[in-house]
C-alpha cells in the first residue's frame, strides 16, 4: 500500500501561482506514472498532468504553458507548479501514482488538496 500525501493548496487571487507537493511512501517511487487530477464541484475528475518514470510530461489542453509538473525521485516527491491561475480552476487537487504489475493495475491516491481562486 503507497500513502500519498499532497500539501501546498490554498486561496490564490486570479493570476496567481501555487506549488502543489505530493509525497508518496514508497521505496519504488521512480517506478510510478505519477499524475495531478482535479476536481470541481459537480464535474467529474479530470487529467491535469501527467508524468512516466522516464519523465515524459502530459497536460491537458487548458494549462499547457502555465503549469509544469516535475518529480524529485529521490524524495519521493511530486510537484505542480501553478501559474495565471483562473477562478474556474477552482478544485481539489489530487495526485495519483500508477504502474502495471505484470498485467495488473496498481492505482493509489492521495486525499486531495483545495485550490481555490478568487478574488
Amino acid at each position: 500500500q503507497v500513502q500519498l500525501v499532497e500539501s501546498g493548496g490554498g486561496l490564490v487571487q486570479p493570476g496567481g501561482s501555487l506549488r502543489l507537493s505530493c509525497l508518496a511512501s514508497t521505496s519504488i517511487f521512480s517506478l510510478y506514472t505519477m499524475g495531478w487530477y482535479r476536481q470541481a464541484p459537480g464535474k467529474e475528475r479530470e487529467l491535469v498532468a501527467s508524468i512516466t518514470s522516464g519523465g515524459y510530461t502530459n497536460y491537458e489542453d487548458s494549462v499547457k504553458g502555465r503549469f509544469s509538473i516535475s518529480r524529485d525521485n529521490a524524495k519521493n516527491t511530486l510537484y505542480l507548479q501553478m501559474d495565471s491561475l483562473q477562478p474556474e480552476e477552482t478544485a481539489v487537487y489530487y495526485c495519483n501514482a500508477f504502474r502495471l504489475d505484470g498485467h495488473t493495475r496498481v492505482s493509489y491516491w492521495g486525499q486531495g488538496t483545495q485550490v481555490t481562486v478568487s478574488s
